[in-house]
Formats: C-alpha cells, sequence, structure tokens
C-alpha cells in the first residue's frame, strides 16, 4: 500500500524527517558511515605518522599536513556526497512504502554519484561566492538549489536541468525550506560540538607529556568524534531535503494522484516510474 501523499506543514515535515530516521537509524548510519570510513582510516594513517615520529621536522610536518589534508578534504567530500545520493534513494524507497536496505540505497543510486558530486561543488562554489559579497545572494542561491540534489538522483539531469528545475520546485517556499535546514543544522551542529566536547576534553584529564603522542591522541579523538557525529546527524539534512522534493511535487504537480493512477493502471512498475519521471 503506497503511502498516502498530501501537502505537509513545517512542523510535519520536520516529524516526517525524524519518524523515517529513527524507525530507520541502522539504514540511514549505515549508509554515511560506509565513505566515511575511507576518511577515518586515511586520518587515522595520518595520526599513526605523528604519533610514530615521522613528521619530527618543521618543513616535513609543514608539506605533509597540507598534502595529507588536501587528500582527506577531497577523500571527505567525496564520501559525504556519495552518502548524500545513496540516502536519497533510501528516502525515496520509504516514503513510498518500498522496501530498502543499505545495499539497495547505493545500487540505487549508482548512476548518480557522479552527477551528485560534480552539482554539489559547483552549487557550493557558486554559493560561495554569493557569501562572500552579500550574505543574502548566497542564501537565496542556497534555498533555490536546495532540492537539486534530489532531482538529479530521482529524475536524472545535469547541472542546467537539475538547477532550473530546484528553482521551479522551491518557488514560493524558499521561507519555509530555510526554516527546516536551518533547525537541522542548529541540530547537527550541537551534537557534533558535543561529541568533540567529550572525546577531545578527555585528553584533558590524562597527563601526555610527549608532543607527538599528545598531538596524535587529539588528532585521532577529532576524528573519531567526525566520524561518530557525521554517521548520527549527517543524514537528517539529505532527509528533509528528500522529503521537501516529494512535498513540493504533491503541492505544485500533484504528484499523489499521478502516484495513484499509476499504481491502479501499473501496480509497483508504475508507482515507480511515478515517481522518478519528470512531468
Amino acid at each position: 500500500m503506497v503511502t498516502v501523499l498530501r501537502p505537509l506543514s513545517t512542523s510535519e515535515l520536520l516529524d516526517r524527517t525524524f519518524h523515517l530516521y529513527r524507525n530507520n537509524f541502522v539504514v540511514f548510519a549505515g549508509i554515511a558511515a560506509l565513505p566515511q570510513l575511507v576518511v577515518l582510516a586515511l586520518q587515522l594513517a595520518f595520526s599513526g605518522l605523528i604519533f610514530a615520529g615521522a613528521l619530527s621536522s618543521v618543513g616535513g610536518a609543514l608539506a605533509a599536513g597540507v598534502g595529507v589534508s588536501l587528500i582527506i578534504g577531497i577523500a571527505s567530500y567525496i564520501a559525504v556526497e556519495t552518502s548524500h545520493a545513496a540516502t536519497v534513494m533510501a528516502v525515496s524507497h520509504l516514503h513510498l512504502d518500498r522496501p530498502t536496505s543499505i545495499g539497495l540505497a547505493y545500487a540505487s543510486a549508482k548512476s548518480s554519484i557522479g552527477r551528485v558530486i560534480g552539482i554539489s561543488f559547483v552549487i557550493a562554489l557558486a554559493c560561495g561566492v554569493g557569501f562572500l559579497f552579500l550574505v543574502v545572494p548566497g542564501v537565496y542561491l542556497a534555498l533555490t538549489w536546495s532540492l537539486a540534489i534530489p532531482v538529479t538522483v530521482l529524475e536524472g539531469g545535469g547541472m542546467g536541468a537539475s538547477t532550473t528545475r530546484s528553482g521551479l520546485l522551491t518557488k514560493g517556499s524558499k521561507g519555509r525550506i530555510f526554516v527546516i535546514y536551518l533547525l537541522i543544522l542548529v541540530l547537527a551542529w550541537i551534537v557534533s560540538a558535543l561529541f568533540q566536547l567529550v572525546l577531545v576534553g578527555s585528553l584533558k584529564v590524562v597527563t601526555i607529556n610527549d608532543v607527538s603522542t599528545r598531538s596524535a591522541i587529539s588528532y585521532a579523538l577529532q576524528s573519531a568524534a567526525g566520524f561518530i557525529s557525521t554517521c548520527l546527524v549527517g543524514p537528517l539534512a539529505t532527509i528533509a531535503g528528500t522529503l521537501i522534493y516529494y512535498d513540493q511535487r504533491v503541492r505544485k504537480e500533484g504528484f499523489d494522484l499521478q502516484l495513484m493512477m499509476a499504481t491502479i493502471e501499473g501496480g509497483g512498475q508504475g508507482a515507480q516510474i511515478a515517481a522518478t519521471t519528470q512531468p
């Protein structure tokens, strides 16, 4: 039985976001954790180099630090966007009452991961330029293109098609979208700060005289805190964004009626076609 779709209020969207997250925690945490394990491995390897004293010289430490930070930064970006694509598919499956799993979400999203990485980079760059000049243009662009990732994953299309489609879907609803994302980002920041405070703060109660050892442990704890917080709260913004995408389609395009008719006419296959086809 397909979910009965209808326009949702801001509070209902938030409630649906946390409901899906809570009831499918293992799936969403697992989707976020898989690519982040690669990032964590790189970070712990760098921590091991510090601990072993391999970066004892100032020049060597600086050069290695810049190089490793660049590699880890790129790996982290790819990991986050890869999990975003899979999370969009998992939310879509669950929201439309179809079965999902970590493996199925990644299998369904694999064809769109490259587009997600490229589109997210261009959007981040454009919004960053907007923030440099004035905050308002940056916020406006971010909200206008906030549904570009669900669009490209669920409907296909490149940068131009996805951002244009996102602009059409978000028209007239930017204030509501801003409130939802702001609340979730504040929650994510609080959780991340708490883990950083607990794990890194625990190092202060231990006396470690060796500078290399202390630096290595501190970096490892920061990496672990980042990994845990990303797995715990990282999926929330993507879950909310995907639900907003469907809600805007219901409001603007009568997607609930499209889905109902497709389900009646074609069963599960018809519902899938309606869920992934641009009007």
